[in-house]
């Protein structure tokens, strides 16, 4: 298992499984614990992140490899890179952060928790020892030994995350 400077747990499964719904509900969880939580969701494809028009959207279109845009309760950079980021790299763009949970990362991570909704499939995309839970309405296709969840278990789910990876770590 890699070893970051804090914990990652990745959030997988297939499009429109209901995976932003469970980082939502998991990040108010830890959050409301005290915990600081980074996120960082995969894209396959190039996103606009800033509006298109505005200033900084047009200074980086003019040839800027960093834009950034700052107002007293947000700061945002939106840098060109050459090559995508690794999951270490991502680690340390959080910051002070007491946990990165990302979304989107398939292949990625070490410490998955796959969401499985009947509506979309019920098949998962990782293997059984790639799993560290399942959040899922078809509970019949999990193997054991995985801790299983319903879809909207988040308090459930941030009991483990805390108590597998932040428990101890506190200051």
């Amino acid at each position: 298992m890699t070893t970051y400077r804090i914990p990652v747990v990745s959030i997988v499964g297939k499009s429109d499984s209901g995976k932003t719904t469970v980082m939502e509900g998991i990040i108010r969880e830890l959050t409301a614990r005290g915990w600081r939580v980074a996120t960082v969701k995969h894209h396959v494809h190039e996103v606009d992140i800033d509006v298109p028009g505005k200033d900084s959207w047009r200074h980086a279109r003019a040839g800027s490899v960093a834009a950034m845009i700052s107002s007293p309760t947000q700061f945002a950079v939106v840098r060109r890179v050459d090559t995508e980021r690794t999951l270490e790299q991502l680690v340390e763009a959080a910051g002070d952060a007491d946990l990165l949970l990302t979304e989107g990362f398939k292949r990625a991570g070490d410490v998955r928790i796959e969401v499985v909704r009947r509506a979309r499939s019920d098949e998962m995309t990782s293997e059984p020892l790639q799993l560290f839970a399942v959040m899922t309405d078809v509970p019949e296709i999990i193997p054991a030994g995985i801790p299983v969840f319903p879809l909207d278990a988040h308090s459930s789910v941030a009991e483990l995350i805390e108590a597998s990876f932040l428990k101890g770590s506190e200051e």
